[in-house]
């Protein structure tokens, strides 16, 4: 049952841990406030710190590897000297393909001591998606993973990078590492550095707080995938505010990390917050329902970093005498939603969950610093809930021009006001920056960054989220642009119009992808779904495949040419309009599936595990 208001009461039954916490949130708070852009505290400097201060503490956990602070660092370093030795220098930026391994973590340090920001490639990205990604960034060089050099090869020749040798390959398996084998056209990078010293390099320029660290892709509203600058200065507030405010990390936590490293909430949120208390920080490839509560207990794991989708996974398991034998009692993420949240903490245990709210782009940021329930918390930083129009990103002006705030408790378009503080950095993409900023908002001359969510004030100054808005929807985690979709997908040839939207799957979290679509050639049921399928299977990540097809000769517009998508969200997977088909993506499945009613039943009994 979803919380609706914060009592007094409420907050005073949290104030003795927040006594508890006290001196660390006091330290958090210097970092979270810091001002100056000119300072040179990077991400380099506070693992140069920790290596210090934690050297031989563990940095890094996975699989059978346990890698020190000071061992780390030392790797990062050499990174630093290969880089440096290649020509790179501040401003420059590198590409990153890799899946989570500790190479990851130590090329995107090794490249922040010298000033060189990172571009974290999406992992499920392929074609001509993974080519614009790249190109949007004009990188020097690119460090590919072994796991991922097929899938790069296969855009090699679609992008333009800066460096005359400008492909480094990082093996993924020891007898590679060892040998030096290394593919037609790459360098061997782990090879390479080992003739560079382990010392902290020295550079003419150094890297400051306000320098780009690494650029993180997202899908945006609209279109392809933008890419968002990350300073410094995000990891040095997810080290003050969510690593010592919320969590107060110390040296003998371990985070549990199976959300990708190219997404912010893994790289900036969790990564950070490691950093900030001297932790470790214990990663998988990728997410097992099954193998997560044994990770747990194998890297002795106290706090855990989350998407609301992979907590509902993890509650689906079957109920196990195990499920509190371990030792979490935190968690950190976004997405956990209010159904789920009381159940998921009484049956494993959990004591803290630090639920936040934030955007690669954006300047705003919430967490949930008193430990409450249903919330992503609260912030500092200036925002606003205002009237919208439903179903778009667009706020409602006023007759004066201006906008509009909502009353407390009902649900607005949230606004980030934009100061010298509370800074935008925006995309790579001056245009899709500035169409990301509202101006004249409440007064001539003030601007404010549109989120593009809406969420609601339930007392104290905390909000819980509501919706996602516009031409996105969320699904296994993931952003999803209708757009981009319907772009790749009218690429194909195979279809005259493509319709792409998100709907409801009881039991799911977020919104699958359905796709309404008009054949190129030939009727509705001659249309080669399969075909389809094995087309969007080599352009697009597999969480922005549709899992829904549906198969009309025509779709209906208004008066203004205007798609109606609101009806066809309603209608759904639902097959009770003639003249029509509709498939269906199911779990485990190596194609689509024609629905019929038998099986619309199925997935409304949540038959289904999606």
């Amino acid at each position: 049952m979803s919380q609706d208001t914060i009592s007094v009461r409420d907050i005073a039954r949290q104030l003795p841990g927040v006594v508890r916490r006290a001196p660390s949130i006091a330290k958090g708070l210097y970092y979270y406030s810091l001002k100056n852009d000119s300072k040179p505290l990077t991400l380099g400097t506070l693992v140069e710190h920790n290596a210090v201060k934690y050297g031989t503490r563990p940095a890094i956990l996975a699989d059978d590897r346990r890698i020190s602070y000071a061992e780390f660092n030392a790797w990062a370093n050499r990174i630093a000297h290969y880089l440096h030795a290649q020509g790179l220098k501040k401003g420059d930026s590198i590409a990153v393909l890799l899946e989570n391994r500790p190479e990851l973590l130590a090329t995107v340090v090794g490249a922040a001591k010298i000033g060189v920001a990172c571009a974290m490639l999406n992992t499920s990205q392929k074609g001509k998606v993974l080519a614009h990604s790249i190109n949007l960034i004009e990188p020097q060089m690119i460090v590919v993973g072994e796991e991922l050099a097929s899938v790069f090869e296969g855009v090699r020749h679609q992008v333009t990078l800066g460096h005359p040798s400008p492909c480094l390959f990082m093996p993924d398996t020891d007898s590679l590492r060892d040998s030096g084998a290394t593919p037609d056209g790459y360098i061997n990078l782990a090879q390479m550095i080992s003739g560079y010293r382990g010392n902290n390099p020295t550079v003419k320029t150094p890297p400051t707080l306000g320098d780009t660290a690494v650029y993180i892709y997202t899908s945006g509203t609209t279109g392809l995938p933008k890419a968002a600058p990350g300073s410094h200065r995000k990891f040095i507030k997810a080290y003050g505010g969510f690593g010592l405010m919320t969590l107060n990390m110390g040296p003998n936590d371990v985070l549990y990390c199976t959300l990708p490293l190219y997404h912010a909430t893994a790289l900036l949120v969790c990564w950070g917050s490691v950093l900030s208390g001297g932790s470790a920080i214990a990663l998988r490839r990728r997410f097992s329902a099954s193998a997560f509560w044994d990770d747990v207990r194998r890297y002795g794991a106290s706090t855990f970093g989350y998407v609301g989708e992979l907590c509902r996974y993890l509650l689906n398991q079957p109920p196990s005498p195990n499920d509190r034998h371990h030792g979490l009692t935190k968690m950190i993420g976004n997405g956990l939603r209010p159904s789920i949240w009381k159940p998921f903490k009484e049956r494993f245990g959990i004591e803290t969950v630090a639920e936040l709210y934030a955007s690669s782009e954006g300047n705003i940021g919430f967490s949930n610093f008193f430990n409450m329930e249903n919330t992503v918390g609260f912030t500092t930083a200036p925002y606003a809930l205002v009237k919208y129009h439903e179903g778009t990103r667009d706020p409602v002006r006023n007759a004066k021009g201006r906008m509009e705030k909502v009353k407390a408790g009902e649900p607005g378009l949230l606004l980030g006001e934009i100061t010298a503080k509370w800074a935008f950095e925006g995309y790579t993409q001056k245009d899709a920056t500035e169409k990301s900023i509202l101006r004249d908002v409440f007064k001539k001359g003030d601007a404010w960054f549109n989120t593009g969510d809406v969420l609601k004030e339930i007392g104290w100054r905390h909000l819980q989220f509501v919706d996602r808005m516009g031409d996105t929807f969320r699904w296994k985690g993931e952003n999803v642009s209708t757009t981009e979709v319907e772009n790749i997908i009218d690429e194909s040839g195979m279809v005259e119009e493509a319709i792409v939207y998100g709907v409801d799957i009881p039991g799911t979290n977020g919104k699958a992808g359905m796709v309404t679509l008009v054949p190129q050639q030939g009727g509705v049921d001659d249309f080669d779904v399969d075909a389809l399928f094995r087309y969007l299977q080599d352009n697009l990540p597999p969480y922005a495949i549709p899992v829904f097809v549906r198969v009309t000769s025509a779709i209906e517009k208004t008066g203004t040419f205007k798609y109606k998508k609101a009806d066809l969200k309603t209608a759904g997977y639902s097959v009770d309009r003639p003249g029509e088909r509709v498939y269906a993506w199911l779990p485990r499945e190596t194609g689509y599936t024609q629905v019929d009613e038998a099986l619309v039943k199925r997935i409304e009994g949540g038959e289904i595990p999606f």
